[in-house]
């Protein structure tokens, strides 16, 4: 017997159901709006409960949750896609880059270390809380799991020492192999738009020292030059605070928050708000595909991440397996 899976229309966003991953709430999880008070018809979570939406007749507002105990309140408004295509925004790990592995091998050895214990491992349930968020978040999400007796400065500190050590082995061509390989079919893709005088951005949740050098070395193995001279614009999460020397903002602002695509449009690309539509967002992870949506683009998922896994499929516009197939819709 096939499942009747709840649905419902809501504005900003249109049909969602559980069919796609989303969970239909009583309350919002910061207690502050519940079904059918306060003019609320309905609060709709994203699977892995990242984003709460509460729905009301007319409008719906997005809540974004925070492990770092800075949550957020967002509208969200309806986006409808209009060719020609203006602007691409891009994610960096996973979409451009398959490079996601790694970071969580660097989490890991990070937990390794607050434990000492050199054997230990993540366990195949933590992927999608590591993976698609910032550095901070993904460090709570272990804290709490497997070491709540130690401080998020400490897991940061051993976070960045691995990092170092492992960036600098890389760029000089002796660390781990295979940790930046450019994503099947990028080359083509990029080039094409370029063709096509599409303005392109690439984002990513990824602090810079850790971003660049994986577009570098991907751009390197694909001899396709400096992609600080081939992107319009890249936009990374900035630079980590540590003792002594200056951050920027990023770990309390990054995906699925909407700061850092929103930024790389209108800022990086000079790209008016009221030209939206005409923005096309591509990304492979559940945090990255709330980020693309409640900054206001067409929302593309690209097979190969934890989109399915975050229950994040029904903020999809368009959901493709590969380069060929969004470029037909580009097209």
């Amino acid at each position: 017997m096939e499942k009747n899976h709840r649905k419902q229309i809501i504005p900003g966003l249109g049909e969602v159901s559980e069919e796609t991953g989303f969970i239909f709430l009583d309350a919002c999880s910061d207690g502050f709006y519940n079904v059918n008070k306060d003019g609320v018809i309905s609060i709709i979570s994203t699977g892995d409960k990242k984003v709460e939406f509460i729905v009301f007749e007319d409008r719906t507002i997005a809540y974004v949750g925070s492990g770092m105990g800075y949550p957020a309140y967002y509208p969200v408004l309806p986006v409808k896609y209009r060719k020609p295509v203006k602007a691409v925004l891009m994610d960096l790990d996973g979409t451009t880059v398959r490079s996601e592995e790694f970071w969580i091998w660097i989490i890991s050895k990070t937990v390794s270390s607050l434990l000492d214990k050199p054997e230990f491992e993540l366990e195949n349930q933590d992927i999608p809380f590591v993976s698609g968020h910032s550095v901070s978040e993904h460090l709570r999400y272990c804290l709490n799991k497997y070491c709540p007796e130690k401080s998020l400065e400490e897991a940061r500190n051993y976070y960045f020492k691995h990092t170092h050590h492992e960036m600098g082995e890389i760029m000089k061509g002796r660390g781990k192999k295979g940790a930046f390989t450019p994503s099947p079919g990028i080359k083509d893709f990029l080039y094409e738009l370029k063709a096509m005088d599409v303005k392109l951005g690439l984002v990513t949740s990824g602090l810079y020292e850790k971003a660049y050098p994986e577009i570098l070395s991907a751009f390197d193995t694909l001899g396709m030059g400096d992609p600080s001279d081939f992107y319009d614009c890249i936009i990374t999460a900035g630079y980590p605070l540590r003792k002594g020397t200056p951050g920027t903002l990023g770990e309390l602002s990054p995906k699925p928050h909407p700061w850092l695509y929103a930024e790389t449009c209108r800022v990086g690309l000079g790209i008016d708000f009221s030209e939206r539509n005409s923005v096309i967002g591509i990304e492979d992870s559940g945090a990255g595909i709330s980020s693309v949506r409640l900054a206001g683009f067409t929302t593309v998922g690209i097979s190969g991440g934890n989109i399915i896994e975050s229950g994040t499929k029904g903020l999809c516009d368009y959901y493709c397996k590969s380069f060929d197939e969004i470029m037909k819709l580009i097209k």
